[in-house]
């Protein structure tokens, strides 16, 4: 099963360093590889980002898991690039997708979403005098992350069911399996809100 982006225990010091601190790091990072868009500085940045993995305690795996459902957008980038501008293109917006990518699943594998959460709510503390509730922001943020590895399990799921039936070629079938894994997986969260007394309060 697909672990995209759930937290994994560690003392690096990538674990240690405050959720705050790893966003704003990650977003420097966009903003470095859009200002310098160089095929080397990108494709720097993502064999940094490969090195990380094993750096703070994560097997390869981790990335290979984050990138499998990207492939084929990439593919597709690439070739397109190469067709219509050259390669040192395809090569720049290729590597800078996937390194981005990757830091980003390396800031949730290494940040607990409790963190994240209690992030989320600073962040948005100043919208109360607006009328807003930042509780519930910070909650519909941490259930949208949350929401992602989720649904990677969900596909991770229903294409070993795929396999172990002995179906190929007819990837249609993969639809309602899918469909029904994650209408499961939001219904134990909505029974789960229920009981932490969250749907009641959103009544009143």
């Amino acid at each position: 099963m697909s672990t995209v982006g759930l937290y994994v225990p560690g003392h690096s010091p990538l674990h240690r360093t405050p959720a705050g601190a790893k966003l704003l790091a990650l977003l420097l990072a966009g903003i470095g590889l859009v200002v310098w868009a160089d095929h080397r500085v990108a494709a720097g940045a993502l064999a940094a980002a490969l090195v990380l993995y094993p750096a703070v305690g994560l097997p390869l795996r981790r990335a290979w898991s984050a990138l499998r459902a990207l492939w084929p957008f990439l593919l597709a980038i690439g070739l397109f690039q190469v067709l219509f501008a050259d390669w040192q293109t395809a090569l720049r917006l290729c590597a800078q997708l996937a390194a981005l990518v990757l830091l980003a699943n390396l800031v949730t594998l290494t940040t607990r979403v409790r963190e994240m959460l209690d992030l989320f709510e600073r962040l948005v503390r100043p919208l109360r005098h607006l009328g807003a509730n930042p509780d519930r922001i910070a909650l519909v943020l941490a259930l949208t992350i949350r929401s992602i590895p989720m649904a990677a399990a969900a596909w991770e799921a229903a294409r070993e069911g795929y396999r172990a039936r002995g179906l190929s070629g007819r990837p249609h079938l993969l639809v309602v399996p899918v469909i029904v894994q994650l209408l499961r997986m939001a219904d134990a969260t909505g029974e789960a809100l229920v009981a932490r007394g969250i749907d009641e309060d959103t009544r009143h």
